[in-house]
């Protein structure tokens, strides 16, 4: 199967923990795209979605799904969103698709956080995919240079060759070189740093359920 096959699996597989009459929490990316259109088939037995990005807002609306905002719901029932990395323990690296910040937040918000994949994104110790890091661009060489203080290498995200901007008018620095042994620790440290608006390992936020695709069907971890 093609990854993007896989992804479509993992996407309709993670319809079976969509609660009728509920609102939806979606997060942002490829994979999560292929859930958002398996979504629509079921978007009568549903309240409407919470969603991490203006990417996925706009698609939501396309196939008629309403959305909220955050602030009109106190709370989700379930999150389903993608990983650029997700370890054993359910922690995960995101932001490869710079909505980090709003993915985190809707994550807070929801009961159980439903991760959907392909294989290739398990691994034994995050660090691999670069660290995506949202940040205040007055804060940024600086920040840049607490990370190289650690071993790791950070680089500012570039969109058409200027600083990319973030739904939420931040910059963002991708960071290489490190090997992310203790989640929770690290997603400590990196968030008291000033001029840091949300670093990309969840581990505070992490999934209760990882769907993985893989080529003999949906792998169901549960953490």
């Amino acid at each position: 199967m093609t990854q993007d096959e896989l992804k479509t699996l993992v996407g309709q597989a993670a319809l079976h923990y969509v609660q009728p009459g509920t609102i939806v929490g979606v997060g942002t990316g490829s994979t999560v795209n292929k859930f958002i259109d398996a979504l629509a088939g079921m978007k009568a037995q549903i309240a409407g979605a919470v969603s991490s990005s203006v990417a996925s807002t706009e698609r939501l609306q396309a196939l008629g799904i309403k959305v909220f905002d955050a602030t009109e719901v106190d709370e989700l029932a379930v999150y389903i969103d993608g990983a650029d990395e997700i370890d054993h323990a359910g922690y995960m690296i995101k932001g490869g698709g710079a909505a980090l910040t709003r993915e985190k937040i809707v994550a807070a918000q929801s009961r159980k956080f439903v991760c959907i994949a392909d294989e290739s994104k398990l691994v034994q110790t995050l660090g691999n995919f670069p660290l995506p890091v949202e940040v205040i661009p007055m804060a940024a060489k600086r920040i840049a240079r607490q990370f190289a203080a650690m071993g790791g290498s950070a680089t500012l995200r570039l969109k058409n060759g200027v600083p990319l901007l973030t739904d939420n008018g931040q910059h963002i620095l991708d960071v290489t070189g490190l090997k992310i042994a203790d989640p929770l620790a690290f997603e400590s440290q990196v968030n008291q740093w000033p001029g840091v608006v949300t670093v990309g390992v969840f581990a505070f936020q992490k999934a209760s359920v990882c769907l993985l695709g893989a080529p003999g069907g949906v792998k169901t971890l549960v953490f």
